[in-house]
């Protein structure tokens, strides 16, 4: 709660802040880290926000260019501390308030106790800066330090907690209060300002029945471009934070946009679905598809160790999801027994697909029927299809595309084999 006059605001003490943070809103963070940036003994911080959590910080009063409090210390003093900000002028007051007019949304944001960012950067386009810069707060204190001392940091991180609940608390440090500075939006943008919803104003059902035949009719569906669009390059002159990988996020990015194109022709195409395989992976899968989209090396050594498979191991993964995706991989990965209904669907079609007399040898084990002396197998997959294999090195290969046709799916098989099954 605040007392306020013309061109000062003063609040009383907040509550001891335990276990939360000083700032949760971008400007509050913001104004906190001009303090810390600015601020030359970390020690002093330290015991400021101590000091700021135990409630010692006393009524703050928040004028033009300062905001005042008396802080009382771990010894009992009390002491008067000021931090001064430096107000616009009025060109800057000039510019920020036409900005802000021609722009309906930075409005209503301010009536909803609200500063977006582009509100801030479009106001820094304007050559007006809002929120302080390292060496922008200047400490005053009775304690006669030179440096922001511990009373001085304690106002700070306090005032953070204001700032959260109403931004209009920086403009007036920076040299307007909330009434005139509405005042003066509403007369450059010629109309009323209120921090009031407007209730919308409906026509009566008759009239909007009546005008079904003169409503213009939908605008076309946008049209789908050709392909996804190229990710933000992320090698800047600034150094990474440690841990972050900019050529693993441009390479994120760039799925992600691949992803969202083909979503996007699916959504515009009518009745076209996802197949039910591509609906939901798992992660394990999902680090193959990525695996199978990528040529970067050491992301794809990344992804090989995030899957936790060897080599060769992802590499036959990789094959079989570009040969079918989950499906593919799962016929890989996965070895079941058919029960005596898909046993006899799988025989029926063994026998449709070959005359008896040229039908190859085949040896079944559980979903796996390997082809004697030619190095092939089929693996029957959960949907009836078959996934033909090859033996290369000693370990099946994923060969080729499904197809329900176990003759058709044999066809991909090379004419001469690695050693039989």
């Amino acid at each position: 709660m605040s007392d306020t006059y013309e061109n000062e605001r003063t609040f009383e003490p907040l509550p001891p802040a335990h276990g939360r943070g000083f700032a949760t809103s971008w400007w509050g963070v913001a104004w906190l880290k001009a303090l810390e940036d600015t601020a030359l003994d970390g020690r002093q911080l330290k015991e400021g926000r101590r000091l700021a959590r135990a409630g010692a910080v006393g009524a703050v009063t928040v004028r033009p260019g300062r905001i005042t409090a008396v802080v009382r210390g771990r010894d009992g003093s009390q002491h008067r501390s000021d931090v001064l900000l430096q107000e616009l002028d009025e060109d800057d007051w000039d510019r920020f308030l036409t900005m802000a007019a021609e722009r309906a949304g930075h409005v209503a944001a301010l009536l909803d106790r609200e500063m977006p960012p582009h509100l801030v950067e479009d106001a820094t386009s304007a050559g007006v800066e809002l929120l302080p810069a390292i060496g922008d707060l200047e400490a005053e204190c009775t304690c006669e330090a030179w440096d922001h001392c511990p009373h001085s940091a304690a106002l700070c991180y306090q005032v953070a907690r204001l700032l959260d609940q109403d931004p209009f608390v920086l403009l007036l440090m920076r040299g307007r209060a909330e009434r005139p500075l509405l005042d003066a939006l509403q007369e450059r943008s010629g109309g009323p300002l209120s921090d009031e919803p407007a209730i919308p104003q409906g026509v009566p059902a008759k009239e909007a029945f009546a005008a079904v035949d003169i409503v213009p009719p939908l605008p076309d569906l946008p049209r789908l471009p050709p392909e996804p669009g190229e990710p933000a390059h992320l090698d800047t002159e600034a150094s990474p934070e440690p841990g972050v990988d900019p050529a693993a996020l441009e390479f994120l990015a760039a799925d992600a946009a691949a992803r969202a194109h083909r979503m996007l022709a699916e959504a515009l195409a009518t009745g076209h679905e996802l197949h039910p395989f591509e609906a939901e992976l798992t992660e394990d899968q999902d680090t193959v598809r990525l695996a199978a989209s990528c040529h970067e090396n050491l992301i794809s050594a990344r992804l090989a160790t995030a899957s936790g498979r060897r080599p060769a191991d992802l590499a036959a993964a990789v094959r079989a999801w570009r040969l079918g995706g989950a499906a593919s991989l799962q016929a890989l990965e996965e070895e079941w027994a058919p029960g005596a209904e898909e046993l006899a669907r799988a025989v029926a079609g063994l026998d449709r697909a070959w005359p008896e007399a040229e039908r190859p040898a085949l040896r079944a084990a559980g979903n796996r029927w390997t082809v004697t002396g030619r190095g092939a197998q089929l693996r029957l997959g959960r949907d009836g299809r078959w996934w033909p294999y090859r033996k290369e090195r000693g370990r099946w290969t994923p060969a080729g595309p499904a197809d329900r046709d176990p003759a058709a799916a044999l066809e991909t098989m090379p004419a001469e084999g690695g050693a039989g099954g």
